[in-house]
């Protein structure tokens, strides 16, 4: 308008609705934002599930000074983008759920079903045994197998707490896997609290329900299995990640290994302080 009709800046700028100062001051990307756009680009092709918010997180460390409404800027700005899951509404009475107050202190446990793909045949269905702490969100153990029955779920947990130890109590809902007499004898032998939920109720095991579905979206959907060898290693790769590297949101942002440790350090110097207070007094 100013080159072609021959109209004053003041004039056109007004027509259009346009600064002055915007016109005259052309913006310039700033190497920073640069550096980070391809930052973020690379994360969400790498992270293909993950929203800006746990792009931030991880880019945190590296970036310091960003925040993540720059951060959703740029991400938004280059289009990326996620596909919500769409959230069943289910009728039914719901149960809160009583907190736990400590790591080990209640570990939820449920199934997953997926398929192995056989060239030329039928898919064979696999399952997976998910095991996860309500208190840190750490996954305790995922086992993946063609068949997992009640004595082979006390085997795995046995083997799980030769390392973290034996939880006070366990959540399941009523699979056969979880009420037959293998299980029941194994949570009375080491007089573990046996949590039923009610039948058709999912909801009062939200925990695990909610990392199935983390477990689902995030590696079961982006991998292709040829083999029970194969899906047992991309588990296990996975696995690593969620608890070392992945934040969750509720343990401050943090991966739920890190917020593990950070506790246990907190329960163990408190319980120094109370018994030095007692041999003081």
């Amino acid at each position: 308008m100013v080159n072609e009709h021959h109209m004053s800046e003041r004039h056109a700028c007004a027509l259009v609705g346009l600064s002055r100062d915007t016109y005259r001051h052309v913006g310039h990307t700033s190497a920073l934002n640069v550096e980070l756009r391809d930052q973020i680009i690379q994360t969400a092709h790498t992270r293909r599930r993950w929203g800006y918010r746990m792009i931030h997180d991880v880019l945190r460390p590296q970036y310091p000074d960003i925040n993540h409404k720059r951060v959703y800027r740029l991400y938004t700005a280059e289009g990326l983008s996620i596909r919500k899951r769409k959230k069943t509404k289910r009728i039914g009475v719901r149960v809160p759920l009583v907190a736990a107050l400590a790591v080990n202190q209640t570990w939820s446990m449920d199934f997953v079903s997926d398929a192995i793909a056989r060239p030329g045949a039928i898919s064979r269905r696999i399952k997976c045994l998910t095991v996860a702490d309500d208190f840190s969100h750490e996954c305790v153990d995922i086992t993946a197998d063609f068949g997992i029955g009640g004595a082979y779920v006390t085997r795995l947990l046995d083997r799980a707490a030769t390392f973290r130890g034996y939880p006070k109590e366990v959540r399941t809902d009523n699979g056969p896997e979880f009420t037959c007499r293998a299980f029941m004898t194994w949570t009375q032998k080491y007089g573990i609290k046996h949590i039923l939920i009610e039948p058709g109720s999912p909801t009062q095991n939200a925990y695990i329900e909610s990392f199935n579905g983390t477990f689902r979206d995030e590696c079961l959907d982006e991998n292709w299995f040829e083999s029970l060898e194969q899906t047992r290693q991309i588990i296990a790769t996975w696995r690593i990640d969620y608890n070392e590297i992945r934040p969750h949101s509720s343990c401050g942002r943090m991966p739920p290994a890190t917020f593990a440790a950070l506790n246990r350090q907190l329960t163990g110097d408190s319980m120094q302080s109370s018994k030095t207070d007692a041999g003081i007094s």
